[in-house]
């Protein structure tokens, strides 16, 4: 049973934060110095009131009305997020009954960061290979910007919030799937984290300290050890790349485009480098959006698609790297 990647959309959120407006807030954070590290020029933030669910839909419906897809055709739901709507019920359930699709679907959420896309595909191909779906609705939805500590300029800078909606299907698509290597080690859980909130530190504490950076650092915010989770990639990400190719019985000359979560501008350089990855086969698109985490990949490919690189026959391979540590590859042939 083959599956297939049939259609993307993706929503960002309407404001925009842009270099200029950090800048204002942190005048020895150059709008220079910010592009030539992160590469990112403007990322989008959720509103206050705006939620990983209702962004959700959005990208769903945006995915309907400019596919063409009926909504009743979909007959499995997986949402992927870190910053779900409730602890419970899981949002999938909430976003079911909001968009309108049948009670005789299944629904969930997966706890996954930035390799979650990878995850979320693997999933899907095995509920089709097993023969439970057809026709699956995979989103990613994060809104990481109400994790970061006002005064956390690193991190502010990174992350933007956004969701994808991607349809995974039995019937046809414009990209098949192939086979998946995946990895994880949990040794690295403490170096991107959010320690308060849940059941293991469950009351906040609000206390922040400044680092010898300036931000602002508490357990109540998102914590990330830059350096750790650098050399995490650099040691993990060439490895996962080499199995992925393996696994599916290919050479790495016959891969025509590399789509890796757009993570920053300093890591995927320094990656491309390290894996002697052509600048022509290697596609980045995170100057307008930042690192939206598990939705990076999918936003990547509609673009890529739409600049009509995504040529006929051709292989991309599609990796997914960070939190947890967790990793994940996968190629997609073009059809």
């Amino acid at each position: 049973m083959k599956s297939y990647i049939k259609a993307i959309s993706y929503y960002l959120p309407q404001f925009e934060l842009n270099n200029f407006i950090i800048e204002k807030s942190f005048p020895e954070w150059s709008i220079d110095k910010i592009a030539k590290k992160t590469g990112i020029s403007s990322r989008y933030i959720a509103a206050t009131d705006e939620t990983s669910g209702d962004m959700a839909i959005k990208a769903a419906e945006k995915l309907f009305e400019e596919h063409n897809i009926d909504k009743l055709s979909i007959d499995y739901l997986i949402l992927c997020t870190q910053s779900p709507d409730y602890f419970l019920p899981t949002t999938a359930c909430v976003i079911q009954e909001k968009l309108g699709l049948k009670t005789s679907i299944g629904a969930f959420d997966m706890n996954l960061g930035c390799s979650g896309y990878m995850y979320g595909l693997g999933l899907a191909k095995g509920l089709i290979f097993s023969g439970q779906a057809n026709n699956i609705l995979f989103i990613t939805s994060e809104t990481y910007s109400k994790f970061i500590h006002p005064q956390d300029k690193s991190n502010k800078t990174i992350f933007g919030d956004a969701a994808a909606a991607t349809l995974i299907s039995s019937e046809d698509g414009f990209a098949e799937i192939g086979n998946f290597e995946y990895g994880t080690d949990g040794k690295g859980a403490n170096n991107l984290i959010v320690k308060n909130g849940a059941m293991r530190n469950l009351k906040n504490n609000n206390e922040a300290i400044q680092d010898e950076f300036g931000n602002y650092l508490s357990d109540d915010y998102l914590f990330m050890n830059g350096s750790e989770i650098f050399s995490f990639t650099l040691a993990s990400v060439p490895k996962l790349i080499d199995n992925t190719i393996q696994k599916n019985n290919l050479l790495k000359e016959n891969i025509n485009l590399f789509v890796l979560h757009q993570a920053n501008m300093f890591m995927l350089e320094s990656l491309r480098k390290k894996c002697k990855i052509e600048n022509e086969k290697f596609y980045i698109h995170i100057d307008n959006c930042g690192n939206t985490v598990s939705s990076t990949i999918p936003i990547a490919l509609y673009h890529a698609q739409n600049e009509k690189l995504l040529k006929k026959s051709s292989n991309i391979l599609l990796a997914g790297f960070g939190v947890g540590y967790s990793w994940g590859g996968t190629i997609i042939k073009v059809i």
